[in-house]
This record gives C-alpha cells, structure tokens and sequence, in this order.
C-alpha cells in the first residue's frame, strides 16, 4: 500500500515548518497524529528515505516477516487493533495507511527524501536541514523550529553480517533477511539459518515447507515462548458485540499488566521463570529432545527479549522434521556449506545471515550546534529522548523488553505538551542540561549491560549518549513508570533551559498545510 504524499515543490525552495519529523514508521506517523490531534495550527512535514511509510515493516521482505510484539500494544492506543495479537508486515502496513487516510497525513510526507545534515543557529532559533532526493538526486532544504527523530535506530540499507573466513570459497548464495532478494528460488533447497533471535524464529518456520530441509544454526539459545496466536478475552468481548475502541483499551490495558508482572518476577524470581519458559518449550518438542542443549540461553530472561512464537510454529517444524536446530559456532564457510568447530559439516544451497542488524545514532545525521559538530557520545540523555546541549530536539527510542509503540504515544504527549509551554512562555529554545549539584555525577554507558545486552547494543554501544547516575538521566526500560511520570514533568524545571532567538527571524515561506 502507498499511499499519497504531499506534491514535492522546487529542489531550490527552503521550507519552513514548526516541527520537522524524520521518519515515517510507526514513530512518525505517530507523532504526525499526535501534533495534528494536540496542537491544531502547528505546521509539519514527515520526511523518510524510502518510497513508502512503514519503516521496517515497508524495507523488510523475507518471507513470514512479523511482528514480535502483539498488536493490541504495538498498535496505537487512539486506532483500535481488529486482527490476530501477531501481525504480518501487510496487516501492520494496512493499519498504519488506515491512520493515514483517516487523519489526512498524507499531504504532510515527503517520501524518497533523505536527510544528511542538521545544523542548528541560535541566532534565529531554527534548525537548518539539509539532504537529497533519492530518485533525483537533488537538494532539499528545510528550516524548522523543532526537530523530532523518529527515524528508529538501526540501518535501513544493511543488515549485520559477520566476516567469516571462507565466505568467497561457498558456491551457494548467502543472503542477508533485511535484504531479501525477491527472486530467490527457495524450493528444494537445503537452507541453513544462522541465527536464533526472533527474525529466525519467524524465517524457519515459513520456508520450512517449501525448502528440502532448513536447519537453524546458533552459537547460543534465545528464550523463546509459544502460544496462541489469538486474545481470548478480545474474541470473548467481540462476541458480545463491545465497541472495538472499548476492546482495543481493556485488552491492551491487560496486555500492559501482565507484561509488567512477568516482568518483575523476571528479576525476582528468574529461576522460575526460566523453568517456566523452558517447560513451554519441552512440551512443544517430542520427548526427548535436547532443550538443555539447544533452547536454554546463557543468560537470565530479563537480559534479552523474549521471542513470542505464534502457535508454536517453529516447533512444529522440527516435531515434523522440516527444520532442525543445531548449536554450533562456524569455523569456516566451504563451497558446499558451513564447516563447524565441532568437525561437523551442515551443507546449504542458501545461507541466511539472520545475524542483526547496525544501529546508528538519529539516523546517522551531521548534526552541528551552533558552528560546533555534535558527538552524542559525549552527550548525557535526559529520559532516553534529549540531550545535553542539543536544543529543540526529541529522539523516539522505543522500550526493548516492550512495545515499541507504547514509548512512541507517551513521547508524544511530551513533546506536543512542551511545543504548548514554549508557546505559552514566548519562547523558542529548549536544551536539558544537568543541575550545577549534577556536574559531577557518574556518566555511564547509554544501558547497562547486566541489563540489557543484545548483542546489536553492545556492538553500538560506543556510539550512544551516555546516561547518568539517577533515573532521570536514563533510558528507563519501565513503561508503567514512565506512564505515571512522563505527564507529571514539570516543565519549568531547572533541567529545561529555555531561550529566545539572539536575532530577528528573517522573512520564512511556510509550508502550506
């Protein structure tokens, strides 16, 4: 689905908005509803590199590409989710274009324009934006008071791979989930998966009946949990004919509840999580199967996410004997396959590198302020979506262990809530900063690793703001908490350092709406 998008004017026209968005995935279009809804009469655009809205959902075409959150969560809470808790790419695309017509997004996004550069003049209390089409190749440059990031947190264009030695020697193909060929020929083929997260979990299963046999190789377990892939209490509440926006808040509303108690006793009692979890899986796979071996991590269940498999389809693959799972590490690619550490051989006509992916930091954009280049490595973030010297600006930043929508509606009560303040203040500039008591506190890496340690984090991790000492200066992982505390911000705070422009605003064409 693609749906129609504001008519482009002159490459050589500088456009002024009130707030400019980057990205139009689930953040932006989010936060397209969120200003249209919470601050009628601010003008916006919502620029993306891509030819359609969706992100993930649009650039991401292996087959059975799903969501591993469910939909009653990671839908918005202001449109009603009427399908299955998992969700298909197509399903998610046709929700998210739904909330596009409804609300008339459409003329505000600019689709195939990537931003390169933002600098930001204190003098004017603008951000001066800059990039190129990418059908064209032409410039195209905007000013905008406020800049909201919502362009996620990893590459678009490349997935991660790992550089094994022997991959020039392998005669087959090797591919990459995050760019999926669409003329791959799958059928007959001997297809090793290398990988255990949730994009493999979601790959095995759905080539399993078109491929001669896939094997899913991992160098270490991930915790995985099967289920139904349905809502009883959603289907009993739709059976009595209840109003879909009423089902949509009750069941998300239990969704919510649920997840934070599992979430605790997954710090308090990880043990018996973990033997919750592992029982889950036992009883899926035929009696005797190796789960100690192949289906118990390393690691305690709070410290990675949790692969929510919908029906239990991955292990019904390997109940039939279409898949199997072996737990290995590579010692080299050869021309007919993969040679393991332990002497073994896994042959392949294909190998899927479900390895991850790269993160970047705010869509790995050159920011400067005023005349001096931003490292947001040596930044301290305030609630995971500003930063210490960076005024007017909020990255979307989802949760890890939950939705990542959940995080996106929240920030976007904050930033309409604060456009609002300035406004009502008469003024132009915002920054957090730390307290003068605050100057010399601890700063620590953005997430602590005995925390949370996937392994896409750990590789970026160098990259990212660092985070403080106390709560407030964290990416908290909490959703229950930041529901209660995100509102009850006070915004005239010594945090927030707020400004006027140094000089008069020269003469700006907005963009019309």
């Amino acid at each position: 689905m693609t749906m129609t998008a504001a008519a482009a004017p002159s490459a050589t026209k500088t456009e002024h908005v009130d707030v400019l968005i980057v990205g139009a995935g689930v953040s932006g279009i989010g936060a397209a509803y969120h200003l249209k809804d919470q601050t009628p009469g601010t003008s916006f655009l919502v620029v993306d590199a891509l030819d359609n809205f969706g992100g993930t959902w649009w650039t991401h075409k292996y087959p059975g590409i799903r969501s591993d959150s469910d939909l009653y969560t990671f839908g918005y809470r202001f449109k009603p989710w009427l399908g299955d808790p998992i969700a298909t790419a197509d399903k998610i695309l046709a929700y998210m274009g739904e909330v596009i017509e409804e609300n008339d997004l459409g003329r505000h996004i600019r689709y195939r324009h990537k931003i390169t550069d933002a600098s930001w003049d204190s003098a004017t209390s603008l951000w001066n934006v800059e990039g190129v089409r990418t059908d064209t190749n032409e410039p195209v440059r905007f000013t905008t008071n406020f800049l909201w990031m919502c362009q996620g947190y990893y590459k678009h264009d490349q997935g991660y791979t790992p550089e094994w030695p022997g991959m020039a020697d392998f005669k087959g193909e090797i591919v990459h989930p995050q760019t999926w060929p669409q003329d791959i020929e799958l059928k007959g083929k001997k297809v090793v998966v290398i990988g255990s997260g949730a994009t493999a979990a979601t790959l095995v299963p759905s080539i399993a009946n078109e491929v001669a046999h896939v094997t899913m190789l991992q160098r270490s377990p991930t915790y995985f949990t099967p289920g139904r892939n349905a809502d009883e209490l959603a289907d009993t509440l739709r059976a009595l004919k209840i109003d879909p926006t009423w089902i949509h808040e009750i069941v998300r509303r239990q969704r919510l509840h649920m997840g934070n108690l599992f979430t605790k006793r997954a710090f308090s009692e990880p043990e018996a999580v973990k033997k919750e979890l592992l029982g889950m899986v036992k009883a899926s796979l035929p009696e005797g199967y190796d789960v100690e071996k192949h289906f118990t991590p390393k690691y305690l269940p709070w410290r990675q996410r949790i692969a929510f498999v919908p029906d239990g389809d991955l292990f019904k693959g390997i109940r039939e004997g279409k898949a199997s799972v072996v737990t290995d590490e590579i010692e080299r690619f050869v021309e007919g396959g993969l040679l393991l550490k332990s002497g073994e051989t896994l042959e392949a006509d294909i190998i899927v590198t479900a390895t991850g992916f790269n993160m970047c930091v705010l869509g790995d954009i050159a920011f400067v302020v005023d005349g001096q280049r931003v490292d947001f490595a040596k930044t301290v973030t305030w609630r995971g979506m500003m930063f210490t010297g960076v005024p007017n600006l909020v990255w979307v930043f989802g949760y890890f262990r939950a939705s990542w929508t959940l995080r996106a509606d929240l920030l976007g009560d904050f930033v309409c809530r604060l456009l609002k303040h300035m406004k009502a203040k008469g003024v132009t500039k915002v920054t957090t900063e730390l307290r003068p008591e605050e100057k010399d506190m601890e700063l620590l890496p953005w997430m602590d690793p005995d925390n949370f340690n996937p392994s896409y984090l750990m590789r970026a991790l160098h990259l990212m703001p660092k985070r403080g000492a106390s709560p407030e200066w964290q990416h908290t992982q909490d959703y229950m908490r930041e529901a209660e505390e995100l509102p009850a911000v006070d915004l005239d705070d010594s945090v927030f350092h707020y400004g006027k422009a140094e000089a008069p605003a020269r003469a700006r064409e907005p963009t019309p709406a």
